[in-house]
């Protein structure tokens, strides 16, 4: 990163937990948050004298979230005022088909580098994107809407990011707090009382991670952008960054003051969701009436689906928790793979006796629940569901999911319910996108479904949506009431009789050491393909395992009454393995085999794997 000489670009911000009002325990946060924005590489920065600079204070609106002021510093309008930054700075803030960074200090190691600066760039270069997408009228101006999870540093990058956006020309719709599906939505919804449908969306969210992350997600009517989308934004943003000059940013920002309009699209959402129930109950008003459905959504975005959507149904939301936004996350991560979070939602239910529990991610596309015994309705028992669901409505069709599904579903699927599971790559978007393709070539699949909580289905417009996974099970329980069968939640446990479970499951990670001379220089990803192959090689010669006929991703062998998956993380230097098994002694047998294959790769830290065949 080059020096510079008070041409920077400050952004200072404290965060709302400092005030008095919140809770003495979480005071601990609040130094991190007092900083310089810029790109974090210690060193590297240097300010003129303070009598130099010339500063200005916009006056931005405060919100519950953050207070912020901005401060340009002694630039001309000829000069860029932010430091230099190399192309593979923005790529390596790609994470598949989003866009992730550390937003703010306060975890050691973890510098920033989703500033605003950065921020206003990628949404000039989403403006631009979009531009050449829609090839639009000169006359018309591109509608693009942003909204935003309970994060801290959410209001921060929506402010920049709009400002790129409104600076390129676009008219800005801001939704504020609001959930995944929604913004996508929003490219769908025909009602110009809400200026929808917009030309593309925004979703300023990092899902489940730590409080210092965010990101972005985008959407145009057709779905989420891909992975070379993303790359394309990227590249296009290093460009427009390194261009910025003092005139262009307060231009832009200029623009910004004009082009923003509010609206309360959440409001659209969350009618069309109960709108869908009442439809599936025969238009009851209140089809849920007497149900007591507790929610718990992490702090997060979700909150909204308790009183939005459930209470106008009828049913009883007491005991509900977690609802309101706070972008600490201080009770639990809100993650429906998590043990704690899930503890959390079936203690909730059992302590209120209610019917059901439902909990979601932090911008909820990602959803689990729990029926009155407390029995859990994630990962494997999710996909189980919801696929009984699908295929009462469409017989024969294709159930398509992640790698890590197990065995028994497959039987559950294909045996019980008649249908056809196609197990495919991990990652939402890959099994959205397979279900899509399956379409097209004439086989027919309305769910797409992982094991994490993330599903679409064919006639949500392949929506990857967590609350309308949700309205599908509540639609059940109300159209099983409607039709005189009763029994709360056991309506839904009956649908998944005969899943066949695994007594022993675990996942481990196997981690690449980037900098070992086994790697010889090449890239963690050769060097995990290399360990994939040695691995499937070694499989041949033991006439207890078989390879798995048909497989996507990594190495899937079935043996010893259960299965073990090898695969390389999509995005980190990281082999996850996945062991499903009858009992310990198989599962330490399936282990044994992986470890001998996988031994003699120096570069790859098997401590894991070690600790659990020693245990």
């Amino acid at each position: 990163m080059a020096v510079t000489s008070g041409k920077i670009v400050q952004n200072v911000f404290v965060s709302h937990c400092c005030q008095q009002n919140r809770q003495s325990s979480r005071r601990d946060y609040c130094a991190p948050y007092t900083r310089n924005l810029l790109p974090s590489t210690p060193g590297k920065l240097t300010w003129t004298a303070i009598s130099s600079m010339q500063l200005r204070t916009l006056s931005i609106p405060q919100n519950d979230f953050t207070n912020r002021r901005n401060i340009l510093c002694n630039a001309s309008a000829s000069s860029t005022v932010v430091p230099f930054l190399e192309k593979t700075y923005f790529l390596r803030l790609q994470n598949g088909s989003d866009i992730r960074g550390v937003a703010v200090d306060g975890v050691e190691g973890e510098g920033v580098n989703l500033t605003e600066p950065v921020a206003e760039a990628i949404g000039a270069a989403f403006a631009a994107w979009l531009a050449d997408k829609k090839q639009a009228d000169a006359s018309r101006h591109l509608r693009v809407s942003i909204g935003h999870d309970s994060r801290i540093s959410a209001k921060l990058l929506q402010n920049a990011i709009s400002r790129g956006l409104a600076g390129a020309g676009l008219e800005v719709v801001l939704y504020g707090l609001a959930s995944t599906p929604a913004m996508f939505n929003s490219t769908l919804t025909k009602d110009e009382a809400f200026l929808c449908p917009v030309d593309g969306s925004i979703m300023i969210t990092a899902s489940h991670l730590p409080f210092n992350r965010n990101g972005f997600k985008f959407f145009t009517n057709a779905g989420g952008l891909g992975k070379a989308d993303i790359k394309d934004i990227l590249e296009r943003a290093a460009n427009i960054y390194n261009q910025f000059t003092a005139e262009s940013l307060t231009n832009s920002e200029r623009k910004d003051s004009l082009s923003i309009k509010t609206v309360d699209y959440m409001s659209v959402y969350t009618s069309d969701l109960v709108k869908a129930v009442r439809k599936a109950a025969g238009n009851i008003e209140k089809p849920l009436e007497g149900f007591h459905i507790v929610v718990d959504a992490g702090n997060g975005a979700g909150g909204f689906f308790a009183a939005k959507v459930l209470e106008p149904l009828g049913a009883i939301t007491s005991g509900s928790q977690f609802l309101e936004p706070d972008g600490l996350f201080p009770n639990h991560i809100p993650n429906p793979e998590d043990k704690t979070a899930m503890k959390a939602i079936t203690k909730a239910v059992l302590d209120n006796k209610a019917d059901l529990g439902i909990i979601f991610d932090t911008d909820v596309d990602r959803s689990a629940a729990v029926d009155s015994t407390g029995r859990e309705f994630n990962r494997n028992r999710l996909i189980a569901l919801m696929a009984a669901i699908v295929l009462e409505e469409h017989p024969g069709t294709t159930i398509v999911t992640d790698s890590v599904t197990s065995d028994g579903l497959t039987t559950f699927i294909e045996k019980k319910l008649g249908g056809k599971h196609h197990r495919f790559k991990r990652g939402y978007k890959n099994v959205i996108d397979e279900a899509v393709r399956l379409n097209s070539i004439g086989e027919e699949s309305h769910l797409a479904i992982e094991t994490s909580g993330h599903g679409a289905l064919k006639e949500n417009n392949w929506l990857d949506d967590g609350a309308y996974l949700m309205v599908k099970i509540l639609n059940k329980l109300a159209s099983a009431r409607a039709s005189g069968v009763g029994g709360g939640s056991n309506v839904l446990t009956g649908l998944i009789d005969g899943l066949q479970e695994p007594a022993f499951s675990a996942e481990l990670r196997l981690k690449i050491d980037q900098n070992h001379s086994d790697l010889k220089g090449g890239s963690f990803r050769e060097y995990g393909e290399n360990v994939l192959k040695h691995l499937e090689n070694s499989i041949g010669s033991d006439p207890n395992l078989q390879k798995a006929p048909v497989n996507y991703e990594g190495v899937r062998v079935s043996g010893y009454g259960g299965w073990f998956l090898l695969r390389l993380s999509l995005h980190d230097p990281v082999l996850p393995l996945n062991i499903e098994a009858p009992n310990n002694e198989d599962a330490l047998k399936l282990g044994l085999t992986v470890l001998a294959a996988v031994k003699e790769f120096a570069g790859l830290d098997t401590s894991a794997l070690n600790k659990f065949v020693e245990s």
